[in-house]
């Protein structure tokens, strides 16, 4: 076992810089698509398609995006335990805190535009993987960092913990994926260039969290 550790620490390496390129386009596209084709982001214009940006925008980059930072920061940084263990659970908070305005931003979006709250596909699930989130954060940080679980209760808490965490990431992505194309429906968006730009940033987002999973997963080894 530990003459193949360099292996899996090396795959688990390039797997890392693969998520975070994937990450920076999925990024990279979304700034794009919102800035040049929807008009901009701004949460309090008077232009419901700006504060609709803001949700797009805060959902995918900021909760995606750092939620993943927050899942290979823990497995890939090279620091003490502790250091890791914190910068895993403010990353999470800051994604909490970026949600929350993001979500809010969607509610005002349909007030603006009488459009009725938490009809579809991509609200259930997205609503669901924010609640579900935001409880697996709170009983982290009580069983992990403070006050801290009895040593056994934390054994037993972590490989569900682990798993919950990644199960969470892909609920998000196929939040985001069910939103994009959502809009691309209501947009009318068929053979069009910003239609295949959403598909490439679908296309990214969904590349971005398999690698971020696969890092997670081959770290285990190292």
């Amino acid at each position: 076992m530990d003459s193949g550790r360099p292996i899996y620490r090396q795959s688990a390496s390039r797997l890392t810089v693969a998520a975070h390129l994937f990450g920076i386009l999925a990024f990279i596209l979304m700034l794009v698509w919102l800035l040049h084709y929807r008009g901009g982001i701004e949460y309090h214009s008077d232009n419901p398609d700006r504060v609709f940006n803001v949700h797009a925008f805060l959902m995918l980059c900021g909760f995606i995006f750092l939620v993943g930072q927050a899942m290979m920061a823990y497995k890939t940084v090279l620091s003490q335990r502790v250091v890791r263990k914190s910068v895993h659970m403010l990353l999470h908070l800051i994604a909490i805190v970026v949600g929350v305005i993001g979500i809010c931003a969607a509610f005002k979006y349909h007030d603006m535009i009488h459009a009725e709250d938490v009809y579809s596909l991509h609200s259930w699930i997205g609503l669901a993987t924010f609640c579900l989130f935001c409880l697996q954060w709170v009983l982290g940080f009580f069983a992990f960092m403070f006050p801290r679980a009895a040593p056994d209760t934390r054994a037993r808490m972590l490989p569900w913990h682990v798993f919950g965490g990644r199960a969470l990431l892909y609920m998000a992505i196929c939040a985001a994926l069910t939103g994009l194309m959502e809009k691309a429906t209501f947009l009318n968006l068929k053979h069009h260039r910003e239609s295949r730009l959403i598909n490439f940033i679908g296309l990214f987002v969904l590349l971005y969290g398999i690698f971020v999973d696969l890092t997670v997963g081959l770290a285990r080894y190292v």
